[in-house]
């Protein structure tokens, strides 16, 4: 019988890895399950783990012989929870196809280049006091180097078309919805001397999300890995989401605060600035001063530009009409930053001004210098617009943090925290349940990539609908 083993993404959000082994037998070979060598061994994402204490310590652990032994790579879309120790991976010797779609593979370009460009100056950080302190000198997980082997790897495939992998496992991909290029993966699996069907959801898009299309509905499948990141809750629904962040752009324009959005880089930054373009043309954004503070969210943006064929076309049908046809017009106050000398000029502005900046939970990046020349004023709005894993220092403001420590100094956080849901690129709990209750003849449910009372939630909610879902725990083993 072929096999998964669960690696990573359960029982938390972030590390997204999974393990299927298939078996080399044939029907009527008369070999029993588990004898022999597995006919191939197939790694179904490759995420890099995000917040929490123990992320460092996991991220750095050895694939071992795993690198050396894989026969072929799977990733459902280009965050870096599902495919950040790509690169680490090549690196231990993995020399295989690596499968996405194209939309994922110009995004892996970005992404995993800026990824280690980060691990870079991190590690040269690191090294100054270590360097000073007699101790042993530390190294990034993975270097340029790496990610542009990592790249050349690469084998993309169209949604719906389907592509045959070693030991017989045929992949396909079907839009998730979720941010450009993310998919559902399907897998037609051999196991023992039968085809059995696997559906990972990714991460499923929330219909209600601007430029996505909504994700697509599956109905057959033998053993379904669904995401449960929002699993305990439904979002806001947008109109009211948008009417909220319309109020709070008022009020710290009124307080004359400036206005700070932690930026994830990759949808939901295209996401704000639709939304902040299409507010603009109500005659309802104040603020002349929008400033994109993300060298990387700034090269997504283009990228959404350029692949805007596969986008939503009633979103861009919408922007167009509002812009009266000029994309010069679609946000006129935007002011894309890409160097380090003209972020720093933004902190001179004391207010008035709306600052997208890197990273989105918060833990790095150009956000934490505006924290400190602004989280310490009440005039001042944070608005987190997406989910924050724990030990995040976006969940600590999240979680009502009266103070947060930033760059070696101890801040008050004295500015408004707004958390605004409803911006989630997730689907919400509801969503899942519909997605889930599409399948026919009862597929197994194995629920991953969420915290444990998000995923509780949702196994009780499934299980009011007749879905028996499973939670699996690290390094559990089933059969296919």
């Amino acid at each position: 019988m072929s096999t998964l083993t669960f690696l990573g993404a359960v029982g938390e959000v972030t590390g997204s890895r999974y393990l299927i082994e298939v078996d080399g037998h044939e029907e009527g070979s008369g070999d029993g399950p588990g004898e022999g060598s597995a006919a191939c061994r197939l790694l179904l994402e490759c995420g890099i783990h995000q917040g929490g204490e123990d992320a460092e310590r996991v991220n750095a652990e050895p694939f071992g012989h795993l690198a050396e032994t894989l026969d072929e790579v799977v990733i459902s879309h280009g965050h870096l929870d599902h495919c950040g120790l790509l690169p680490k991976l090549v690196r231990e010797g993995y020399r295989g196809p690596i499968h996405c779609t194209p939309g994922t593979k110009a995004l892996l370009e970005i992404t995993l280049a800026d990824s280690a460009f980060i691990m870079a100056k991190d590690v040269e950080w690191e090294n100054r006091w270590r360097h000073r302190a007699g101790k042993p000198l530390l190294e990034p997980l993975y270097d340029i180097d790496d990610v542009e082997r990592t790249l050349k790897l690469c084998q993309t495939h169209h949604f719906g078309q389907p592509a045959t992998l070693a030991g017989g496992v045929e992949l396909v991909y079907h839009d998730a919805g979720h941010i450009l290029g993310s998919a559902i993966v399907e897998l037609a699996i051999p196991s023992g001397g039968r085809t059995r069907r696997l559906v990972f959801s990714g991460d499923l898009g929330n219909p209600d999300s601007a430029l996505m299309k909504d994700p697509e509905t599956q109905r057959d499948a033998d053993l379904v890995l669904m995401e449960s990141t929002y699993g305990d809750r439904d979002h806001r629904p947008l109109k009211e989401t948008i009417e909220e962040f319309a109020q709070v752009l008022e009020a710290a324009f009124e307080d004359g605060g400036n206005v700070l959005i932690p930026a994830f880089a990759i949808g939901r930054t295209q996401e704000i600035l639709y939304h902040l373009s299409m507010l603009y043309h109500q005659g309802r954004l104040r603020q002349q001063r929008i400033f994109l503070d993300s060298p990387m969210a700034i090269r997504v943006t283009e990228l959404y530009e350029r692949r805007r064929s596969t986008l939503d076309p009633e979103d861009l049908h919408a922007l167009n009409v509002a812009a009266h046809g000029d994309p010069e017009q679609y946000l006129p106050g935007l002011r894309l930053t890409r160097n380090v000398e003209e972020s720093m000029a933004i902190n001179r502005i004391r207010g008035g001004a709306i600052i997208i900046a890197g990273a989105g939970m918060c833990n790095g990046g150009r956000i934490l210098h505006h924290f400190r020349y602004n989280i310490e004023h009440a005039s001042t709005r944070v608005v987190i617009v997406g989910f924050q894993a724990a030990g995040t220092n976006g969940r600590r403001l999240v979680d009502g943090a009266d103070h947060l420590r930033v760059l070696g100094k101890d801040l008050k956080v004295r500015a408004h925290i707004h958390t605004i849901g409803g911006f989630s690129a997730h689907a919400g709990q509801t969503q899942l349940i519909a997605w889930a209750g599409a399948f026919r003849d009862h597929p197994r449910f194995y629920l991953v990539h969420g915290e444990p009372t998000a995923q509780k939630a949702l196994q009780q909610a499934l299980a009011t609908t007749g879905i028996d879902a499973e939670i699996p725990v690290y390094q559990q083993c089933i059969e296919l």
